[in-house]
């Protein structure tokens, strides 16, 4: 099995966040155990962005098995017309598109997407399962 995993869950975990980092850190160990962990460019970039420089980023990602994995041209294609759905109907941020491209990663590598955004990728990614830390349970299989 692999699960695509989004910035909020590692961020959780990074940042010790409260609320979510327990659930988050238990569900990212569960979805380890059951097979690999794939984080895109998108993702890995937002989270680089909160280190001292790409190396510690790097060993801290790899210390949750986390491996990059790009989107190809397929996913970046059936991000934009996502983005464009978005658009029509009615979505006003411009800004939004990288999590297009998160989605359809998963969509397009992964068996699962662990996020704590399930509102948005249900609404747009059709056939993505999503696995929610943020609720207690089984993740989808």
């Amino acid at each position: 099995m692999i699960t695509a995993v989004d910035t909020s869950v590692l961020l959780d975990i990074f940042v010790a966040d409260t609320t979510y980092g327990e659930r988050s850190r238990e569900a990212l160990r569960r979805c380890g155990h059951e097979g690999r962990i794939v984080a895109c460019d998108i993702v890995w970039a937002e989270v680089t962005a909160n280190f001292p420089d790409g190396e510690a980023a790097q060993q801290a990602l790899e210390r949750l098995r986390v491996e990059f994995s790009a989107p190809d041209r397929a996913a970046a294609t059936a991000a934009g017309h996502s983005f464009k759905d978005y658009r029509r109907r009615g979505g006003t941020r411009a800004r939004v598109i990288p999590d297009f491209i998160v989605g359809a990663h998963a969509l397009a590598v992964a068996d699962r997407l662990l996020t704590r955004d399930r509102g948005f990728y249900r609404g747009y990614f059709q056939g993505l399962t999503l696995f929610d830390p943020s609720h207690q349970g089984k993740p989808p299989g």
